[in-house]
């Protein structure tokens, strides 16, 4: 089995219809295809009907929807026979809740905070408003709690199997607390008059043994439950007599009755709506059915990692991918845990385990060295190879055509600002709320800050979080890094200064719980564990803050050039200079050589492809805004206007163009495309949080969206429109397909592991998900081997097939395999571009002692390809690269080279808009 680090992984998304099975067919093809590691989408069991896998409802079994047990032996044989190994995107921050079946948060709900899981959720007990009693509020109803309950859609029901008793709202159990098992007996039994029966005496009997529990005995559990399944007959006196439970409308003492048992449970039943102010338990970002997990917690860490541990020990698993390593308490100590665990179950500790996080970088942030973690997977060098392809030339006009468009300034900044008040003031409140009530309880516990009151502690700690420029910080509960620091004083410095009312030292306070020094000695004494708590709870809420803000709320506002809208991206960014792109790459080699190198993920906003074409509007600004402001004209009589709101928006009408331009298909739009652009307008929409939202549906606008895209996607209502569009997208086509090129070039060889996409080794023009999750033909791909034209002058002839893509891929991954030590040792060096058209190339060289690869790499295609209407003419490309300290192994271009070492692009490139060359270090 293949071990140690991947020369290039390869990203499959399981499900129901492409399970075990299904992956183990598509091993050989990978192999061929160059690939060293299958790179897969959680597999442990999540949740029936799961499309992503993300809602893991018992890590210590594989989903039987993908095959189980004897599915995952038949892929693990197959890997193994292929040389091949195997990454796991592992989840160990949350778990899907709610519904029937998670064993876990059943027995939270049914024992509340005694149950030995509830230490597993990140849970707060004693803050569930209007509540006496610790609960967890629970918002899975589809209304209000009073008409659901009034309607009769929660139902008292008795499993006869197991004696349990459980509450139900459709598909959703809710147990009950076995403390009131005895006074729901007697109620049944005497509603069904059948106390002089031997059931009902049976059943009587039981009740009066555990009537006096008031407090869970969990030992006592299993024998009365039991006790109550044994009694014969049991069953029908019970269904008959929980008629009396049965809320409904012209049953109002039965609603009343259910009411008042329900209210003594362990939760709160809530309309789902709720959940954005009250409720009281971590979530994944804003979703209701995903609780957090704290492996922090020994207990909870052992009970997650059970069956990864034994997959490590059994040589079935080589890698790990930890998915959102940001919602975790503590990042590094999990890491740190996760090591130990990792080695000690390895057969041979020697080898490495490769060890991913997900963790999306801000601009000029630095990934923390956590124990064990090769690197991330991906988002920062998947912007940095996208702002290198652009041109800063056509970006300035791009600027006004979108403050045209939207009448909003170019500028960024104040679109995220309001984007991150919206999020913080709706789908986020609950977990806002319990950060800025923990702050006034801090405050409260000492004279010196007892005068700040609550509603001023919020409003500062709402500005703190709005002016915070990345993710998270990474304190521990005993200490806070320089970096760490200076971050958190620099914010504090910016909500300083945007603070309406008089300072009065409220920012020195909030600093310094912050930074854990309200704590340190030689101050005034405060609660050690509520200061903790909060520095480290503020952490878990700043990231999912600025994902929801920054990556589903302002990338749909901010409509520049869609191109630059991607996770871990800035909008408003300008070209990298090659020099600062060369500075970033030697950094990469010497820091994280390992790190996975992607282009396009399951949570990318579109495919990566699509992207590159829309990095050629940077080119062509000028022809794209005169085409815009046509297409507008054209399009006006498509637009509705209702009231004061126009449906598409104007910033809509602009943002959907783009869509448009970079998924369109190269054989013309039909049917199935008109319906992949309603769905992704709609999501759009509800994403940007303006004219509709998921809470707030507008169906009125989306309807009007749907409609706008059929009829301008209709020849015979807009075959001017279509003319004119498919003739612009033509040219953006040639030029998307040579940054293709220049794209895949750079991902596989700059430093790093390359990661592909299923399916994205053909074109790849999808949109956000769930369009980037469809299904794949591996059989087409399978056969484009065999199909593909000899040559690269008759491959990029029919450039429109996207066979090259497919055998540049192959060719590429075979010299990684041909030369693995110059990709996972080897060093990155710059090379030196002369010549009229140096701005287009990009050179540098991978070494390994001796061993080298000169990488040359073209870009901005549209000045060298008359604006995109024909492909590149190497021999145009007048450019030179300094190679004086290499020997070139090729023959041909060695014996045609001048003397001086400065290489031709065109010598190098050989039709094609990129080369890698074997070479050697001059003796």
């Amino acid at each position: 089995m293949t071990q140690g680090i991947p020369l290039a992984t390869y990203r499959l998304q399981l499900t129901a219809d492409f399970g075990f099975d299904a992956a183990a067919a598509v091993v050989p093809y990978l192999k061929t295809l160059g690939i060293t590691h299958l790179y897969a989408s959680p597999f442990l069991k999540a949740r029936s009907g799961s499309t992503h896998g993300y809602d893991i409802i018992d890590h210590n079994a594989l989903n039987p929807e993908l095959g189980g047990e004897a599915g995952f032996e038949h892929l693990s044989a197959v890997l193994k026979a292929h040389d091949l190994g195997l990454i796991l995107d592992f989840v160990p921050n949350h778990m899907g809740v709610h519904f029937a079946d998670n064993a876990w948060w059943l027995d939270v709900l049914e024992w509340g905070s005694a149950s030995p899981h509830a230490a597993f959720f990140d849970i707060d007990w004693d803050t569930l408003p209007f509540r006496r009693r610790p609960g967890v509020l629970l918002p899975i109803l589809g209304t209000s709690y009073g008409s659901a309950l009034g309607q009769g859609a929660i139902e008292l029901r008795y499993e006869p199997t197991d004696g349990s008793l459980s509450a139900w709202y459709y598909e959703h159990r809710l147990p009950i607390s076995p403390n009131r098992y005895g006074e729901i007996l007697q109620v049944v039994v005497n509603a069904a008059n059948a106390g002089d029966s031997a059931a009902g005496k049976a059943l009587l009997a039981i009740a009066a043994q555990y009537r006096g529990l008031t407090r869970p005995r969990r030992h006592e559990a299993p024998a009365m439950k039991a006790a109550i399944a044994a009694v014969d007959g049991g069953a029908e006196v019970i269904e008959c007599g929980l008629a009396t439970y049965r809320a409904g409308p012209e049953r109002a003492t039965e609603t009343l009755l259910l009411h008042h048992l329900l209210e003594r449970q362990h939760y709160r039943l809530a309309d789902w709506r709720v959940a954005t102010s009250d409720i009281n338990y971590r979530r994944f970002f804003d979703v209701n059915s995903l609780a957090g997990l704290r492996v922090e917690h020994p207990a909870t860490f052992q009970g997650v990692h059970r069956l990864v541990t034994r997959l490590i020990a059994d040589d079935r698993l080589q890698g790990l991918r930890l998915d959102h390593i940001d919602g975790l308490r503590d990042p590094a100590g999990y890491c740190q845990r996760l090591r130990r665990l990792i080695r000690s179950a390895q057969p041979d500790p020697s080898q490495p385990f490769y060890l991913l996080v997900e963790k999306i970088l801000g601009e000029g942030e630095a990934l923390p060295r956590f124990a064990g973690v090769h690197g991330t997977t991906g988002y920062e060098i998947l912007n940095t190879i996208s702002h290198v392809l652009i041109d800063n030339k056509g970006l300035s006009e791009l600027d006004e055509v979108w403050r045209q468009a939207a009448d909003l300034r170019p500028d960024f900044d104040p679109v995220l600002l309001q984007a991150k008040r919206r999020v913080i003031d709706t789908i986020l409140t609950s977990e806002f709320t319990v950060l800025a009530r923990l702050l006034a309880r801090i405050a409260a516990g000492h004279y010196s800050t007892r005068d700040y009151s609550a509603v001023v502690l919020r409003e500062a700690l709402e500005l703190y979080v709005l002016y915070f420029p990345v993710y998270r910080t990474y304190l521990t509960a005993t200490s806070v890094s320089a970096g760490d620091r200076a971050l958190i004083e620099a914010t504090i410095a910016l909500a300083r200064a945007n603070w309406p009312n008089s300072d009065a030292g409220i920012f020195d306070f909030l600093r310094d719980a912050l930074t854990l020094d309200l704590i340190a000695p030689g101050n005034p004494p405060h609660s050690k564990p509520r200061v903790r708590r909060f520095a480290l709870k503020v952490q878990q809420f700043t990231g999912p803050t600025m994902a929801k803000s920054l990556e589903d709320t302002a990338f749909y506002r901010y409509h520049r050039l869609l191109a630059l809208n991607e996770v871990g991206g800035n909008p408003a960014t300008r070209e990298l200079p090659v020099d600062a792109f060369h500075q970033a790459m030697a950094d990469r080699a010497r820091h994280w050589p390992h790190a996975l190198t992607t282009t396009a993920t399951h949570d990318t906003k579109r495919g990566e492809d699509a992207r590159a074409r829309l990095l050629s509007l940077s080119e062509l600004s000028h022809e794209w805004a005169v085409g815009v402001g046509k297409w507008k004209q054209l399009n006006a009589r498509h637009i509705t206007t209702t009231g004061n709101l126009r449906s598409p928006s104007v910033a809509h009408e602009y943002m959907i163009y783009q869509a448009l331009l970079g998924a369109w298909p190269l054989d013309g739009p039909d049917r199935s495309f008109v319906e992949r652009m309603q769905s992704y307008v709609v999501k759009a929409a509800r994403e940007g949080k303006q004219e509709s939202s998921w809470i707030n549906v507008n169906e009125a606008y989306e309807r009007n969206l749907q409609d706008f895209i059929a009829n301008i996607l209709t020849p015979d209502l807009s075959s001017e429109f279509l003319e004119s569009f498919t003739r612009f997208a033509d040219r953006t086509s040639l030029l998307g397909a040579m940054n293709t090129i220049s794209q895949l070039t750079l991902k596989a060889t700059l430093p790093g592991v390359p990661d592909f996409y299923q399916g994205t080794e053909l074109f790849d023009f999808s949109l956000v998900d769930p369009d980037n999750r469809r299904s794949v033909d591996f059989e087409q791909r399978r056969k484009a081997f065999v199909d593909a034209p000899v040559g690269w002058p008759d491959l990029t002839a029919h450039w429109r097939d996207g066979l090259f893509k497919l055998q540049w891929t192959r060719q590429l991954l075979m010299l990684r395999r041909t030369f693995p030590d110059i990709f996972t040792q080897g060093s990155y060096q710059p090379l030196d571009v002369s010549g009229p058209h140096s701005d287009h190339v990009v050179a540098y060289a991978r070494q390994r002692r001796r061993d080298t690869l000169i990488v040359i790499v073209c870009r901005k295609f549209a000045r060298l390809t008359d604006g995109g209407r024909h492909w590149l003419n190497v021999d145009h490309v007048d450019a030179s690269i300094d190679i004086a300290d290499f020997v070139v192994r090729d023959v041909a271009i060695r014996e045609a080279l001048q003397s001086g070492g400065a290489l031709p692009a065109s010598l190098a490139l050989k039709g094609f808009p990129a080369a890698v060359l074997p070479a050697t270090i001059q003796s």
